[in-house]
C-alpha cells in the first residue's frame, strides 16, 4: 500500500507536469491531490508505479468501457467537445467513487505505459548518423519498450519543417503512419542528413512487461495511457500500432540494463546494432560496452538527443540537439556537425 501523502504529493507532481499541455488532465490531477476520497483509491497501487498518470490512465479505462456516460464529453479521446467547467471535476469524482473497486483493481495490477511513437521523429536524425557510420544495414533494438512502436521508425515517414530549407522529408514516400516535427538549427549548426530510405535488417526489443499489440485488453489499457484530451497522440498510436501488427518483433521480458545482451542476441552478430531509447532514464554505455560488438545507442532524455557509438570496449557520447518536454521541436547543435 502506498501511504496518502505520497499519492497525493505525486498527483500535484503530475498536475504540473501536464499544466500547459493537459487542461482535462491537469484539472483533475489538481482537484484529486486536494480530495483525500479520490487520492486514496491510489494508495491500492505499489510505490514504484502510483502516479498521477496511473490514475488519470484508470479513469480513461473506465470512461471507455461506458463511453455514453455523460463525462465522456469531456474526453476528446471518445469523442466529447467540452471544455473544462464546473461540472468537469463533480462527474469525475462521482464516476470514480461509484467505481472504487475497480478503480483500485486496476492501479495495483497495471502500470502506466509510455507509447508515444512521435519520439521515432526526434530520434530519427541519429539514427541515421549511426546507420551511415555502420556502412551496412542496422538491426534496431527498443530498450525499456512497452509496445515496441520506435521499432517501426524505419516505416514511418516524416517531415521536418526549417527555417532554412522549407520541409525536409524522409522515410518511405508511402508510409501508413506520417510525423511532424520543427527542426531548428543552433547556431553554427547545418542540417542533418535526412535518409529516404533506413535499411533495417532485424529488429528486437527488451522490456520489464512487454506489451502484445494482438490482447485487446492490453491494447485498451495502452490506449488509456494517452492522455484523454491528445486525440492525435491516440491516432498515432493506431496507426503505428497497425503497423506493427503486420510484422511483429521480437520482444523478451526482462531488465533492459542487465539483459540487454540477451535482447541483443535476436540481432545477428554481423548486424550493427543501434540500440533506442526514450525518456527512460537508463544509463545503457556499461552495458553497451559490454556486448563486445560494434553498437550505437540514440536516445532521446532529459530534453537532450545524445548518440553513443561503442566500439572496443570503449563509448563515445555527443550530444546532437534538444527538445522540448511534450513537444515536436529539435534544435540541432553545432557539435553534431563536427
Amino acid at each position: 500500500m502506498t501511504s496518502s501523502d505520497l499519492v497525493q504529493r505525486r498527483l500535484r507532481e503530475f498536475a504540473e507536469e501536464a499544466a500547459g499541455v493537459s487542461p482535462l488532465y491537469e484539472h483533475l490531477a489538481r482537484r484529486a491531490a486536494d480530495d483525500p476520497e479520490v487520492a486514496g483509491l491510489l494508495t491500492a497501487a505499489p510505490e514504484a508505479t502510483a502516479s498521477g498518470a496511473l490514475l488519470l490512465a484508470a479513469a480513461h479505462r473506465l470512461v471507455q468501457a461506458e463511453p455514453f456516460h455523460p463525462l465522456s464529453n469531456y474526453y476528446p479521446s471518445l469523442g466529447g467537445t467540452y471544455g473544462v467547467d464546473e461540472r468537469t471535476w463533480p462527474l469525475f469524482r462521482d464516476f470514480l467513487l461509484e467505481r472504487a473497486e475497480r478503480v483500485r483493481t486496476l492501479v495495483s495490477a497495471r502500470a502506466t505505459r509510455s507509447n508515444d511513437v512521435r519520439g521515432a521523429a526526434l530520434l530519427y536524425p541519429a539514427v541515421a548518423i549511426a546507420a551511415k557510420q555502420a556502412g551496412a544495414p542496422i538491426g534496431l533494438l527498443e530498450a525499456g519498450t512497452s509496445a515496441g512502436l520506435l521499432l517501426g521508425l524505419d516505416q514511418y515517414s516524416y517531415r521536418y519543417q526549417t527555417q532554412q530549407a522549407g520541409q525536409l522529408v524522409a522515410g518511405p514516400a508511402k508510409a501508413a503512419l506520417g510525423l511532424h516535427c520543427a527542426l531548428e538549427l543552433a547556431p553554427g549548426a547545418e542540417l542533418p542528413k535526412l535518409p529516404k530510405v533506413l535499411k533495417v535488417a532485424a529488429k528486437a526489443g527488451v522490456g520489464e512487461s512487454p506489451a502484445d499489440l494482438a490482447d485487446e485488453d492490453e491494447y485498451a489499457w495502452l490506449e488509456a495511457c494517452v492522455w484523454a484530451d491528445q486525440p492525435e497522440r491516440l491516432r498515432l498510436f493506431g496507426v503505428a500500432a497497425g503497423v506493427l501488427r503486420k510484422k511483429p518483433p521480437r520482444i523478451v521480458a526482462g531488465d533492459p540494463v542487465a539483459d540487454l545482451g540477451k535482447a541483443a542476441e535476436l540481432i545477428p552478430a554481423e548486424v550493427p546494432l543501434v540500440v533506442l531509447t526514450n525518456g527512460s532514464g537508463l544509463d545503457l554505455a556499461p552495458a553497451l560496452a559490454a556486448l563486445g560488438r560494434p553498437a550505437w545507442w540514440a536516445a532521446l532524455e532529459g530534453g537532450e538527443l545524445r548518440l553513443v557509438r561503442s566500439k572496443d570496449g570503449q563509448t563515445e557520447t555527443r550530444v546532437l540537439g534538444t527538445t522540448e518536454a511534450h513537444g515536436q521541436r529539435l534544435v540541432w547543435l553545432a557539435a553534431a556537425t563536427r
